[in-house]
């Protein structure tokens, strides 16, 4: 396969392939995410307003979560969504990581987790609490399709751990984004090793088409819940 100047040579698992330069379609995918995001937005501003009222109503804290999550090329950004944890769930965290479901510790799940919030529970149910990352769409730290965003705990994990740390790269050479194949493929019923192919494998055939189809394919996934907790 012949190779243009800003491909990148990668290996994942033993096996080589080519991440391909495309400007052409990164900026019409900016453009996309923008004028998408912004649209959403603006429809859907009355939703976004019961959502915030529900919260503040339902339990004590901010509406907004933010955390930081790693963006394209490792860079830090502040990450929103809906809250749907207690106050001061970060810190019950090690009180808990002894019941993580996930194996290699890299990543958290834990069912029927006794931080989150009743109202919390339906909206991560229903990818509600997602919402407000249209807002990271709009400011371009993220995009509508790419791999989920890792929180800063979890890369520096990644980075400190030889069987991740090429993963960690990997998933950072691109855009974060707000739907993936992850997303749309069992979601909470993945395997930490799942989600790792996952995600290179959308690396792998990463293009205007095959975005379309994410984002289609993701529209069921919410509706019927497929794999939310």
């Amino acid at each position: 396969m012949q190779m243009r100047k800003k491909d990148k040579e990668c290996t994942f698992r033993g096996c080589d392939f080519v991440l391909k330069h495309k400007p052409i379609y990164s900026f019409f995918k900016r453009c996309i995410d923008f004028v998408g995001a912004l649209l959403v937005i603006i429809l859907f501003s009355w939703l976004l307003l019961i959502i915030a009222i529900l919260v503040k109503c339902t339990s004590k804290g901010p509406v907004i979560y933010k955390s930081q999550r790693i963006g394209k090329g490792g860079k830090p950004f502040t990450f929103y969504k809906f809250r749907t944890m207690c106050v001061g769930a970060e810190a019950e965290l090690v009180n808990l990581e002894s019941q993580n479901e996930v194996e290699g510790g890299i990543i958290f799940k834990m069912h029927n987790d006794p931080r989150i919030t009743k109202f919390g529970k339906i909206l991560r149910k229903t990818s509600l609490d997602e919402l407000p990352q249209l807002f990271n769409i709009l400011n371009g730290t993220m995009s509508i399709v790419g791999p989920r965003p890792c929180t800063k705990n979890e890369y520096e994990k990644m980075q400190n751990h030889e069987e991740f740390k090429q993963y960690a790269y990997l998933k950072t050479l691109v855009p974060q984004g707000l739907t993936c194949i992850w997303q749309c493929s069992g979601r909470s019923n993945t395997t930490f090793e799942e989600q790792m192919q996952m995600d290179v494998k959308y690396l792998r055939k990463r293009g205007f088409w095959f975005d379309v189809w994410m984002v289609l394919k993701t529209i069921p996934a919410v509706l019927f819940s497929k794999g939310a907790e």
